[in-house]
Formats: C-alpha cells, sequence, structure tokens
C-alpha cells in the first residue's frame, strides 16, 4: 500500500498484486479474468483499426451489416459480443478470424 497526499487529503493506493494477488490462486478466476482481458483487447483493436481506416463507427457498422449501436457497445467495452459479430466486423476490414 502506498499513500499519497492530494489537497490535505490522503489517498491509499494498492498495486495489482495486493488487489488481486490472492484471488489468482483460484481457476476460475484465472479463467474468467483471461476471457475478459481477451475480449476487452479485441474491442480495443476493433477501435484502433477504426480510427486507423478513418472510418465513423456508423461507417464500419454499414459495411459490416449492423447497427451502429452494435459498435459502440463493443468499442465501450462493457459488452460481450458473438464470434458471428466479430466475423461481420473482421471480413469489414478485408481481415480473417484467427484463434491461436
Amino acid at each position: 500500500m502506498k499513500e499519497i497526499k492530494i489537497n490535505n487529503r490522503t489517498i491509499k493506493t494498492y498495486s495489482f498484486e495486493e488487489s488481486f494477488g490472492k484471488y489468482f490462486k483460484s481457476k476460475s478466476f484465472v479463467k474468467n479474468y483471461n476471457e475478459e482481458m481477451a475480449r476487452l483487447k479485441l474491442a480495443y483493436q476493433i477501435k484502433q483499426m477504426r480510427i486507423e481506416n478513418k472510418l465513423t463507427q456508423k461507417a464500419l457498422a454499414i459495411e459490416a451489416k449492423m447497427p451502429q449501436s452494435v459498435i459502440a457497445r463493443i468499442e465501450s467495452g462493457k459488452h460481450s459480443f458473438s464470434l458471428g459479430t466479430l466475423y461481420r466486423i473482421a471480413k469489414a476490414f478485408n481481415k480473417e478470424v484467427q484463434l491461436g
């Protein structure tokens, strides 16, 4: 734990290990954590590819044949998505979904 003083207030901060270390002893937690991190990484990659290709969410949605709201939900990182949705987005970028 580390204490930081800001505007006459003391804020306690904890490292990742201090906060979650004991949970990583659970196989179930590790499995769910890894799945969530993979989903968040995919969402980030989709947004980065869209920006690099100078596409709006709406333009990507049209290419992927889905509502713009689906793209927004994926990019927010707060919603999961199906393999079918991922496939349609990849196809819009002329990419393939590869596992491994």
